[in-house]
């Protein structure tokens, strides 16, 4: 049997939907608790197929969700390229300053060879899940990357990486590119791996303006998508600008993705009218809901599947699950989302 997600994303309506979380593999979990602690530090966890393996699984297990996402970091991707990279305790991923590696050092070419580790669990987990399950495959976009990549850090508006595209948009050209080339190859490696289908993330496509969208989130995430499809024919691809808002209908347009992950702030009604007809919509519940559980995720479940009704759509939060959220408020999730008719 086809799987559902899969369907999804070829255009058919389905309810209930197919449901999976971002970041359903996580620390809200107490098993991911549990074989972290075996693995050592977060990348050694990336980067060791057995456990990572073992972790993308859990949440199947568990709530019985239509789809796994690989367990792995956006940030593999520099890492692969020749940028160090290292997650702290409580602080989050820290790189080496991109003016010390020097893009000159950063060999697209070299990427997917360091990534066969994380080829290796996607083998993994495609031979333990269950084929009505689908496996996600991803990458970050380009734009997202790099924000880190030119910071050393996460940053509250990322400020750096766009202070650096204004100032020398050459030399930043210069870095997208890079991580063109090397997110299109490793994507394509997933899904020659097992993966059913792949998903782009751009967490921070929302700080940019107009012009820097255009150029930094939007190129970028057409390249990929195009490279994916001239190479693996048919590649269901799942496109998410987080913050795309009232440029949704640009993005999905060009990009040519087959869905588009929406975050919670654009409704889904509205986003509905900004896409293709056949195109997939993946979200929106606020992950606040799912913490706050009782009537507040109740009513914004049925919200949710109530403006998607009888289009393409695939269940999930608007971001990521949360450490704070409890168990029992992703079964009452995973539950009501079910009995939907």
């Amino acid at each position: 049997m086809k799987p559902k997600l899969l369907r999804v994303l070829s255009g058919e309506a389905i309810e209930p939907p197919p449901i999976w979380i971002m970041r359903q593999a996580g620390r809200y979990l107490p098993e991911y608790r549990e074989t972290r602690k075996q693995a050592g530090s977060f990348l050694d966890l990336c980067y060791n197929p057995e456990l990572a393996a073992e972790v993308t699984l859990q949440p199947i297990r568990r709530f019985d969700l239509d789809a796994a996402i690989l367990f792995s970091d956006i940030l593999v991707v520099p890492d692969a390229l020749g940028q160090k990279v290292r997650f702290e305790e409580g602080v989050g991923p820290l790189l080496e300053p991109l003016e010390e590696t020097g893009l000159e050092r950063l060999d697209a070419a070299r990427a997917v060879d360091a990534l066969k580790p994380v080829l290796g669990t996607v083998s993994r987990v495609r031979s333990g899940l269950d084929a009505s399950k689908a496996l996600i495959g991803f990458c970050g976009a380009p734009w997202t990357v790099a924000t880190y990549m030119v910071a050393g850090r996460g940053t509250p508006d990322q400020g750096p990486a766009r202070m650096k595209a204004l100032r020398e948009p050459d030399w930043f050209g210069q870095l997208i590119d890079l991580l063109v080339v090397a997110s299109a190859d490793y994507l394509v490696a997933q899904l020659r791996a097992g993966a059913d289908a792949v998903m782009v993330f751009d967490s921070w496509a929302g700080v940019l303006d107009d012009e820097g969208f255009e150029r930094w989130a939007i190129d970028p995430v057409r390249r990929i998508v195009a490279a994916v499809k001239a190479q693996v024919p048919g590649a269901p691809v799942i496109a998410f600008a987080k913050g795309a808002g009232a440029r949704l209908g640009t993005y999905a347009a060009r990009t040519g993705a087959d869905g588009f992950g929406l975050d919670w702030t654009l409704p889904i009604s509205a986003a509905r009218r900004m896409v293709p007809e056949r195109a997939a919509l993946q979200g929106n519940l606020d992950p606040l809901r799912l913490i706050a559980g009782g009537r507040a995720l109740d009513e914004g479940i049925d919200r949710v599947l109530g403006a998607a009704a009888g289009h393409p759509h695939i269940f999930n939060l608007g971001h990521g699950i949360t450490p704070e959220t409890p168990i029992a408020h992703v079964e009452q999730l995973v539950a009501r989302v079910r009995q939907a008719r």
